[in-house]
C-alpha cells in the first residue's frame, strides 16, 4: 500500500527521472502505460510515438510553457504562445481537440489528457495529411507546423526543425525497441489490472 502511494505522490511531481529509457520511464510512472495505452487503443497512436512527441515538446514537465518576450531585451513580458503542459498545446487547438472528443474537462498539465491529446492529433494528421501514425518524423513536423503549415510545406525551408523531427524519429524507434522489451511485465502490473477489465 505504501508503495502505491509512493507512485502516486511521485506522478504529481515533476518530470520523471529516466526519460532516455521508455521502460525505467514507465516503470518510475506505472500509471502513464495504462494512459498511454488507454489513447493508443482510442484513437491507433502506438505509445512509443506518442511519447516521443511528448518528450520533445516538454521533456515531461507539466506545467512547460514557451519563453517569454522580453522588454528592452531584459524585463520578462508576456509568453511567446498560449502553447502550455505535457504536450505544448496552443489554446485553440486545445479547444478543438475538447470540442471534437467531447473531453470538455481535459487538462493541459494532466498526462493522460495530453497523452490523449497527442494521439488523437496523430490520427486527425493521418486521416487530413495521409501521415502513418507510425511516421514518427513527419507527425512531428505536422504536429509542430500545424496541418495547414505541413500542407503549405513549411517545414521544408527550416532546417533546425527537420532535425528536431529526426531526432523525435530516433527517439521513437528506441522506444519502440525498449518497449518491446519490458510491455508484458508492465501489463502484469497492478496499475494496469484494472484497465484490462474495461
Amino acid at each position: 500500500m505504501l508503495a502505491v502511494l509512493a507512485a502516486m505522490m511521485a506522478s504529481c511531481a515533476g518530470p520523471p527521472s529516466q526519460t532516455a529509457d521508455l521502460c525505467a520511464l514507465f516503470q518510475e510512472r506505472p500509471g502513464w502505460y495504462r494512459d498511454a495505452v488507454d489513447a493508443a487503443r482510442r484513437w491507433g497512436t502506438p505509445v512509443h510515438v506518442q511519447m516521443a512527441i511528448l518528450n520533445q515538446e516538454s521533456a515531461f514537465r507539466p506545467h512547460a510553457r514557451p519563453p517569454r518576450k522580453k522588454l528592452w531585451g531584459v524585463i520578462p513580458t508576456t509568453w511567446l504562445s498560449s502553447a502550455y503542459g505535457y504536450a505544448q498545446a496552443k489554446d485553440e487547438t486545445w479547444d478543438w481537440y475538447r470540442q471534437r472528443t467531447g473531453r470538455r474537462e481535459a487538462d493541459r498539465d494532466d498526462f493522460g489528457d495530453a497523452a490523449d491529446f497527442v494521439a488523437w492529433y496523430v490520427r486527425m494528421s493521418q486521416e487530413r495529411l495521409g501521415i502513418s501514425k507510425w511516421d514518427a518524423y513527419n507527425q512531428y513536423l505536422a504536429y509542430h507546423e500545424g496541418h495547414a503549415g505541413y500542407r503549405r510545406g513549411n517545414h521544408a525551408a527550416k532546417d533546425w526543425l527537420q532535425r528536431v523531427a529526426r531526432r523525435v524519429a530516433e527517439t521513437a524507434e528506441r522506444y519502440r525497441a525498449q518497449l518491446a522489451t519490458c510491455r508484458a511485465a508492465l501489463e502484469r502490473s497492478p496499475w494496469f489490472w484494472p484497465f484490462n477489465l474495461r
